[in-house]
């Protein structure tokens, strides 16, 4: 079920990202990968929009924050895991909770998610093609 396709602007990915959470059911994990500025934040915000839980313009990276939770049912969680080293610091984040209920979790920088999970995943490849143009590969 490998997919891939080119975005030539932020707006072509949200959209593409809008499109996609249509085919998202909670539980799920959305895994997320690819360089800085690849458009995985600009990804999330139209899968959120499109799943109802928020806004585009209310969706914001969590690099810092490193968890974001929008809307009720299901819960969506975007978090970042780019500032994470080691499962202590995972620990600290309190992520081993979101899985009490279904919701769709949205994980930037997944490769460093230490958890086994359970629930279906999909992955997802984000790559610069230059300029605005991004490579989205649903792996």
């Amino acid at each position: 079920m490998a997919e891939e396709i080119i975005t030539h602007s932020s707006e072509e990915t949200t959209n593409w990202g809008r499109e996609f959470s249509k085919r998202l059911a909670a539980p799920v994990l959305v895994l997320l990968t690819g360089e800085l500025g690849s458009g995985k934040t600009t990804l999330t915000k139209g899968i959120v929009a499109g799943l109802g839980a928020a806004r585009e313009e209310e969706v914001t990276s969590p690099t810092f924050t490193l968890v974001h939770v929008y809307g009720n049912s299901p819960k969506v969680y975007h978090a970042d895991l780019y500032r994470i080293e080691s499962f202590h610091d995972f620990e600290t984040l309190g992520l081993e909770d979101v899985f009490v209920q279904p919701a769709v979790v949205i994980l930037e920088w997944s490769e460093r998610f230490p958890l086994a999970s359970p629930w279906p995943q999909v992955r997802i490849r984000l790559e610069h093609c230059g300029g605005d143009a991004r490579r989205i590969s649903v792996l």
